[in-house]
């Protein structure tokens, strides 16, 4: 399922969309208040439809907000004529522009185009080994363990993620401290804890584990 976010303060207008792409397996979610979106996460959408002519503010400062915050597909849909809106958009981050009224088929068209072009682009930000039980998705900030995205804490995401990195290899202590921003006790006791907390969450067994090892008088190593 492919699914949109949508800014459009037509109830009519989004109810008619929202049905028509409802056909091709893709939700739509629409918002009528731009302040009510931008706290959420774009990451759990493919996509978002942004109406410039809102009642509360002009869709075009939406736009700019929402592109620093997030690399979310943007396609402006708006009646507004004028050229420099047009312009405007594309400059501030906009990655398509459809002037109404359209036809829903070419809204249709063009989600799908978006989302193969985006999904295309990052997939090359995933970092996979397929030897590995690990994968990280690095515009997302999420690391997955047989499949299944991990809820990690900063330092967890920090330290899992280099030791991944360094695949089947030794890492001193002092690297993985060196290499975690999030940990504010840079001591070894912050680290094992650390260290703990994702053995648990991946279900490894510090007597016996699988993927996670103590290296004496170095550090730990990722394997599996």
């Amino acid at each position: 399922m492919v699914n949109v976010l949508m800014i459009e303060d037509d109830p009519d207008f989004a109810q008619l969309l929202t049905e028509y792409l409802a056909q091709f397996n893709v939700k739509v979610s629409n918002f009528e208040d731009p302040c009510e979106v931008l706290n959420l996460r774009f990451e759990d959408y493919d996509c978002l439809i942004l109406d410039l002519t809102l009642s509360k503010v002009d869709g075009l400062e939406i736009c700019r907000e929402i592109r620093q915050k997030s690399d979310v597909p943007i396609i402006i849909s708006s009646a507004r004529g004028d050229l420099s809106d047009k312009v405007i958009g594309l400059q501030i981050g906009a990655d398509d522009y459809l002037p109404k009224p359209y036809d829903p088929k070419e809204m249709y068209a063009r989600i799908m185009s978006l989302h193969r072009r985006y999904k295309k682009g990052h997939e090359s930000h995933m970092i996979t080994n397929l030897s590995s039980a690990f994968s990280i998705d690095e515009r997302r900030h999420e690391i997955s363990y047989n499949e299944q995205v991990l809820t990690l804490t900063p330092a967890e995401y920090e330290i899992l993620n280099h030791l991944i990195r360094q695949h089947g290899f030794s890492v001193s202590r002092e690297e993985l401290v060196k290499n975690c921003k999030s940990l504010k006790d840079k001591d070894s006791k912050s680290l094992d804890v650390i260290i703990g907390r994702l053995r648990l969450k991946i279900g490894d067994n510090s007597k016996s584990p699988k993927h996670i090892f103590s290296v004496r008088g170095i550090g730990y190593k990722l394997i599996g």
